[in-house]
């Protein structure tokens, strides 16, 4: 595999951009070697600068759900290109989008547009505190919510593999402000419930964690948290930027039966392009300026070429549900195919998986929150991930991030998917 042109990108990116990259994962600490620089993406397929092809498991971390390339979306994203590529001022594919997804997640009777997830993160927690008028919040261990400063407290996905979950920068009032549990223990929230009683605005949660790798809410975890919030006045907060419109029509909120005060969203309802989104009950969105006191704004919030490619995504979603079905088929395919290489060669790992996505964690604990996933094999990974690059197929470059699926693979792809796997494993056992 050549990747010189990749090597040499890398070496110009260095000089101009922190650590050669726009975000810290993609510049392979955790797994070794240098990124490659992609050039173009096409159904199921990368391919980088020195014309390697790849299967790709990321699929921009989740919103190609449809697979690349899509001839819908892109034909809506040059439709709306001839109008211009933003107006600063309100346009008629925002309010398609806002009724869309108020029709599709029953729990958002109102929602916000913004630019990314962590936007709308940020946001969503403005406005708890501004609603309930308290300071504190609590956040999971492993849980990642973008980069603003409240989220970046025992924080998950590329704040683990760099080793700074606690990031320098982020002052300890707001330290202070944001109150952490293990994912899965219900009974570490009742108890900072109870010691912070009257302080708390919002818990925030990914209802299926994917920022520590993949790990599922167990039987009455979510279920409890909704009971505490309203026992206490708590806004419960559903991060489904990754879950959004991926795991159902509905979000993850709709598989698992739990209604939050507040959603966030982002990926999918953008196709692709940088987009985000909050939204939930009225009583609580109307408290965000002007119709309320808590300010938030931002002049690319609903950019028309966003909310076209969007609308394209959502509309086919919500008209095709066989696309679920479809999904969870070959998702299930895959893992049942990774479980069975890894008993065959003796390599102690776990595969968590809901809908169209799952994680392959080294280890032989079951995987339930960030303390068992840090029992993870990371250099073990690191070989591995190199080895399904050799056959073709590109991971997520961390242990600690969840896989994607997309209509593009097809029961061929899964095949090869799979016996990639079992290639790079054994390499892997052989080199060891």
């Amino acid at each position: 595999m050549k990747t010189e042109k990749s090597h040499k990108l890398f070496e110009r990116a260095k000089n101009v951009i922190p650590g050669g990259v726009n975000s810290p994962v993609r510049a392979f600490r955790a797994v070794g070697g240098n990124p490659l620089f992609i050039k173009r993406a096409e159904g199921a397929y990368l391919i980088d600068e020195d014309d390697n092809k790849y299967i790709e498991l990321i699929n921009s971390w989740g919103p190609m759900i449809l697979g690349h390339a899509n001839t819908d979306i892109e034909n809506a994203v040059c439709e709306a290109v001839k109008d211009s590529l933003s107006f600063g001022a309100p346009g008629e594919r925002e309010v398609f989008m806002a009724e869309l997804i108020t029709t599709m997640i029953p729990s958002i009777e109102k929602v916000r547009m913004v630019s990314s997830g962590t936007e709308a993160t940020m946001a969503a927690v403005r406005l708890a505190r501004g609603y309930t008028n308290r300071a504190k919040i609590i956040k999971f261990e492993g849980c990642y919510h973008g980069h603003g400063d409240s989220f970046l407290i025992a924080a998950g996905s590329g704040a683990i593999t760099l080793g700074v979950p606690d990031s320098p920068g982020v002052t300890q009032g707001v330290a202070n402000d944001t109150l952490t549990a293990p994912f899965n223990n219900l009974k570490a929230v009742q108890d900072l419930a109870a010691a912070n009683k009257g302080q708390i605005a919002a818990i925030i949660i990914e209802p299926v964690a994917g920022n520590m790798g993949l790990v599922v809410p167990e039987t009455g975890f979510l279920q409890g948290l909704r009971t505490l919030c309203d026992n206490e006045g708590i806004v419960l907060i559903f991060d489904e930027v990754m879950t959004g419109f991926r795991l159902s029509k509905g979000g993850a909120q709709q598989i698992l039966n739990v209604k939050p005060d507040i959603t966030t969203l982002g990926k999918i309802i953008g196709g692709g392009m940088p987009v985000g989104a909050y939204g939930g009950k009225k009583e609580i969105m109307d408290f965000v300026s002007p119709a309320g006191p808590v300010y938030q704004a931002g002049t690319l919030s609903g950019n028309p070429v966003a909310m076209a490619a969007g609308l394209a995504m959502l509309n086919y979603l919500n008209t095709h549900p066989e696309v679920y079905t479809h999904l969870e088929n070959i998702t299930a395919r895959i893992c049942e195919g990774f479980e069975k290489n890894l008993k065959e060669l003796g390599i102690k790992g776990t595969v968590n998986k809901i809908g169209s996505m799952f994680t392959l964690f080294f280890t032989d604990q079951k995987v339930k929150d960030f303390e068992t996933a840090k029992t993870s094999d990371t250099a073990l990974f690191g070989r591995y991930f190199r080895a399904m690059l050799e056959e073709g197929v590109y991971l997520a470059p961390s242990q600690y991030e969840s896989l994607f699926i997309s209509t593009a693979i097809t029961e061929e792809l899964a095949e090869k998917i799979v016996n990639a796997n079992y290639k790079a494993l054994k390499a892997v056992l052989q080199n060891a």
